[in-house]
């Protein structure tokens, strides 16, 4: 009696056929379907190769003429021995290809998904399929892309540029000029900054005493000599220059052509003198024809800057005195002190809603002592310093 056997049953002595083994569940498409598929395929790809035209000549030159394929309903050989489908349950297809015939690989996984795969195949079909998509050239860029920043970026920047400039302008009218004159040295950018900034506020007045000046100025004869104290970027000087005057320009920082460096508020760099005694004088060795300050009285010890007005200009000479006329605490005080330092007020003309202008003419006076001219030149609050509202 054979080891496990039981009484009823058998064991076939016969092995089981591989094919019995191979029995699986899983459900497969009938060949033949797959054979009609592809052949579809293959009739499809012939038509849109046929249309394309140039396109499938250049791809001829570069791989040699096709061969056509013919499918006998065998799931093997070529074109279909590079393909594989694999379904998943989610009903997708992939498609795998070697890397030749990219062309047809393409023509083949829109086919797979539809008809109306050949018809976005054949506007997408290059015939340098394998490289990638070339990039757009010659693009001209734009102004933002120009200048490196966007527009919320550029806006971003005038803010804080307009804040910087409050800042400086604040702390020149608030502090003396000496300590306006170490602040420039240490940090020559604040000059550049707070002028650039004073421009960009130009833009907004209904006028510029600056301009004014200039066409003012221009009907002066050829030899007149102009002093330009706290001249800025030297606006006067440059507009004036195609007239043939002469004009000295002076601020904290020089530009190393217009602009001569000096704190106007201390000592201008020009011959003249004051009387040397009681008797009234005008001094001797004087220049200069104008003086022009054009917003330029600044820190707490703007009136030395008349006083050298007056040292430096001719007897006779001219100051013209532009102000913002938010500054003046009293305009009737203001031209009471520069009287007092040697001049005469000929004209005023205040029906600028923002400034106020002056024109003095040099008079004689007589020497004073130290102590009197520090009860003059006390009297700097008179203008108030600009300040602006915080934002």
């Amino acid at each position: 009696m054979a080891l496990f056997e039981v009484p009823g049953w058998s064991v076939p002595t016969a092995p089981v056929s591989k094919s019995a083994q191979s029995t699986s569940k899983k459900r497969k498409r009938p060949v033949s379907q797959d054979a009609d598929m592809m052949q579809s395929v293959e009739v499809n790809l012939d038509k849109l190769m046929r249309k394309l035209g140039s396109v499938g000549k250049h791809q001829e030159d570069k791989q040699g003429p096709k061969k056509k394929k013919k499918n006998h309903g065998k799931t093997t050989g070529g074109l279909d021995a590079k393909v594989e489908h694999t379904t998943s349950n989610k009903g997708k297809e992939k498609v795998s290809s070697s890397s030749s015939g990219s062309i047809k690989e393409n023509a083949v996984k829109q086919s797979v998904k539809g008809g109306s795969g050949l018809r976005k195949q054949k506007k997408n079909l290059k015939p340098d399929s394998g490289k990638s998509e070339p990039q757009p050239q010659n693009v001209s860029p734009t102004a933002n892309e120009v200048s490196g920043l966007t527009s919320l970026q550029k806006g971003m920047k005038e803010s804080l540029d307009g804040a910087r400039f409050r800042w400086i302008n604040e702390l020149l009218y608030k502090s003396d000029s000496s300590e306006a004159v170490k602040m420039m040295k240490e940090d020559p950018a604040v000059f550049h900054d707070y002028h650039s900034g004073f421009r960009h506020q130009v833009q907004s007045w209904p006028s510029n005493p600056v301009s004014h000046y200039i066409s003012q100025l221009s009907s002066y004869p050829q030899n007149t000599i102009i002093a330009d104290l706290g001249c800025g970027d030297a606006t006067l000087a440059r507009g004036l220059h195609p007239k043939k005057l002469k004009v000295l320009s002076f601020d904290l920082i020089p530009d190393g052509a217009y602009i001569v460096a000096a704190d106007i508020c201390s000592y201008v760099p020009l011959p003249g003198s004051e009387p040397s005694s009681s008797k009234m004088s005008e001094g001797e060795a004087q220049v200069v024809d104008v003086v022009v300050c054009a917003l330029s009285l600044m820190g707490t010890n703007w009136p030395v800057c008349i006083r050298e007005a007056w040292r430096i200009l001719k007897p006779g000479g001219e100051l013209k005195i532009a102000e913002v006329a938010s500054r003046f605490t009293d305009v009737d005080e203001f031209v009471s002190l520069i009287n007092s330092i040697g001049f005469k007020m000929k004209e005023k003309d205040d029906h600028n809603s923002h400034f106020t202008l002056f024109e003095f003419k040099k008079v004689g006076r007589a020497s004073r002592t130290d102590k009197e001219w520090s009860k003059v030149l006390s009297n700097s609050g008179l203008l108030k310093p600009c300040e602006y509202k915080r934002r």
